[in-house]
């Protein structure tokens, strides 16, 4: 047996400190002299020495192209994520295929694939920390809600500093991750051997349940449009047609999805007392939750029982169960996975109908969405990170064609036992009743939808990379202030490149438009809410050891957009505006953030002036357009922020609609009444 090293007697040749190298990773040898090489140029050795000229580092390019042309962080997989994210062509130089297939060889091809990985000296500044801990603060710099000490830095490289209990370090007995929704979301109403029927037998009546579905359209059905309405309603009428014993054997998904849209429905509609609303609309979704078990929702799935998981999460958020929400989430997620949505169905699905495509991919964006903004706000790791779909494909004209109307939906889009029935015997698909007025939606309204989701689809690609992935480990934001930079220009790029009407801030023709074409002004609030909240974050993020600092003045300019994208939907769609969590929670987040910036004296920037609009009733903005009101200087924002504060302040006083007496609202209203006390103008 012969060791290694001198052990073993094996003599090594020394091996030299220095090669010169004057051409390509292959072009020199290892064993020529410099007095060769001087040599040949006809240089004596002095000479050759005495101009020392700097030589550029030999380092092979092991990025992609494309990350090395747009200058991106490239993970350098195969296809590397960004590339994946853009979808575009993935390639690279011979070398670095050459190089990461002898790695991949040799076994150190065990780097993971991160969204975004953690650097090293944050990790080993938060495991080697944990011991000097002397106060319940959390990494995010925020105190528990117990002690609500003021914030010790406004760093963004913490988790949430909004969230309204914390998880404590080590507890031995299950916590409340969020603080909220402490009881079980479904109630328990059911038997044993009820099975569907018990389900069906508790519906509302047919008049009933068609003032629901109308309001879950008009409400819902305009921010979350991946319900096909015609094929819907064909589905729906047939149901109500056939007898009690008929509607027995219904598909469960199905009947889960009624059940989702009529809680969803009714708590959107005008109730004696809130209470009365949340018993109901709990009932509803517990059935929904009854007949997904009767579906075995685990271990199958359908496009319908995603949806109706995909509105139950909704539900869940609405009715103040935002942790219940957040797991409920993961199961519908894993669900798309498992069914290939996140796949392009050209590919994956090449016999299906243009109809069928064009839902799987809306099926998809509505999953994506959900997940991306969601954990925007928990500051959780996001987890609809893996897809093909080109955000393009979901055009207009997939939505148009009538392709595949006379045909079942579902056909390629469920996975389940393969001994199934359905799967041996598949059900014959019945052609579409005549359709109603109410079930048909207006080509132009088809194309606004479209152009909608591909916007929230874009935005969505751009915050998951930027703000989910490092919020959810405590990274900055922006590694320099040229990064910074360069995040805010991009922002602002994809934001140019929306529809006008998507985009139109002025509170008196978004006042216009909620009379002629209400589905586009709600589009309109919620894309804006969620666009200069982002902005918003990325102005008021700071890493003081890359240098970077906080734009107070953009920030609270942002913030003012996205606040007052709450109060427009307010003003317009009041009973609305007090069911949406994800829209009061961002507006609570809003205010917050403009509280914590004004209560930090700054010393006086230079006068500029900036032009910010009201309409008749203070409605603002700040892209100039309106009746002109002329705020001068830097004073002029922060006063004006200070009015949104105390605005918001008095919704959650004086308007019930926001919450009634839940404990969580009255806690947001307790958390920004101390921080608006401590603002220092």
């Amino acid at each position: 047996m012969i060791a290694n090293g001198a052990a073993g007697g094996i003599h090594l040749p020394p091996r030299p400190l220095h090669v010169a190298t004057t051409g390509g990773p292959y072009s020199s040898a290892a064993s020529s002299s410099s007095g060769i090489k001087t040599e040949q140029s006809g240089l004596s050795p002095n000479d050759a020495r005495s101009p020392r000229t700097k030589q550029k580092r030999n380092k092979p390019t092991l990025s992609c192209l494309e990350c090395v042309e747009r200058k991106t962080k490239c993970d350098r997989a195969r296809p590397c994520l960004a590339c994946v994210k853009r979808q575009s062509g993935c390639q690279y130089t011979a070398v670095a295929n050459l190089i990461a297939s002898a790695d991949h060889k040799n076994g150190r091809d065990s780097k993971a694939r991160f969204v975004t990985k953690p650097l090293s000296k944050i990790r080993k500044t938060s495991t080697g920390s944990s011991s000097t801990i002397t106060s319940p603060v959390t990494d995010n710099g925020w105190t528990t809600i117990e002690n609500r000490a003021h914030r010790k830095s406004m760093s963004s490289n913490g988790s949430s500093p909004y969230l309204l209990s914390n998880v404590p370090y080590s507890q031995s007995s299950p916590s409340n991750v969020f603080g909220i929704g402490s009881q079980h979301p479904f109630s328990n109403y059911w038997t044993c051997q009820g099975g569907l029927p018990e389900v069906i037998s508790v519906m509302p009546s047919k008049e009933q349940a068609d003032i629901l579905i109308a309001r879950y359209f008009e409400a819902v059905d305009p921010v979350y449009p991946f319900i096909h309405r015609r094929s819907f309603y064909a589905d729906y009428e047939r149901f109500w047609s056939v007898s009690q014993e008929e509607r027995g054997k219904t598909d469960a998904s199905f009947i889960a999805l009624h059940y989702a849209m009529y809680a969803l429905g009714t708590q959107f509609m005008p109730f004696p007392s809130y209470e009365e609303r949340s018993q109901t609309a709990e009932f509803y979704c517990s059935a929904a939750n009854q007949a997904l078990r009767v579906y075995s929702y685990l271990n199958r799935t359908s496009m319908r029982a995603i949806q109706a998981m995909l509105l139950m999460a909704y539900f869940l958020m609405n009715d103040n169960h935002a942790s219940d929400a957040y797991a409920w989430a993961g199961i519908h997620l894993r669900q798309a996975y498992a069914m290939r949505l996140h796949r392009d169905p050209d590919i994956v699905t090449p016999d299906a109908s243009v109809l069928e495509k064009q839902q799987r991919r809306k099926l998809w964006q509505a999953v994506f969405h959900h997940d991306t903004f969601l954990t925007v706000l928990l500051k959780l790791p996001p987890t609809a990170t893996h897809s093909d779909v080109p955000v393009e494909s979901l055009a207009d004209e997939h939505e148009l064609s009538l392709d595949g109307l006379d045909t079942c939906l579902d056909t390629h889009s469920r996975v389940e036992n393969l001994m199934s029935i359905n799967v041996i015997a598949p059900q014959a698909c019945e052609p579409l009743r005549p359709a109603l007025p109410h079930h048909i939606v207006d080509p132009a309204i088809m194309k606004s939808d479209v152009a909608f989701m591909r916007s929230m689809w874009h935005l969505g690609n751009l915050v998951q990379e930027n703000f989910s992935s490092p919020s959810s480990l405590s990274l900055p934001l922006a590694n320099s202030p040229r990064h910074k930079d360069s995040l805010i220009a991009a922002f602002k790029r994809l934001y140019k490149s929306f529809p006008t009407h998507l985009t139109t801030l002025d509170a008196g023709l978004l006042q216009q438009q909620a009379g002629s074409h209400p589905r586009a002004t709600r589009q309109n609030l919620f894309l804006t809410s969620n666009y200069y909240h982002c902005l918003m974050l990325l102005h008021a993020a700071e890493n003081e050891a890359a240098g970077v600092e906080v734009n107070t003045k953009c920030a609270l300019e942002a913030a003012h957009e996205a606040i007052w994208a709450f109060f427009k939907l307010w003003g317009l769609y009041e009973s609305e505006a007090g069911v949406w969590w994800v829209f009061q929670h961002r507006a609570f987040e809003e205010a917050l953030l403009i509280a914590h910036l004004l209560a930090v004296p700054l010393p006086p920037l230079t006068t500029t002036t900036t032009t910010m609009s009201q309409d008749g009733n203070g409605n603002g903005n700040g892209n100039g357009s309106g009746v002109a009101g002329m705020v001068t200087g830097y004073e002029g924002v922060c006063a004006k922020a200070k009015e949104d504060v105390a605005r918001m302040l008095e919704i959650m006083d004086r308007n019930f609609r926001y919450g009634g007496s839940l404990e969580m609202h009255r806690t947001r209203k307790e958390v920004l009444k101390e921080a608006f006390e401590r603002i220092a103008i």
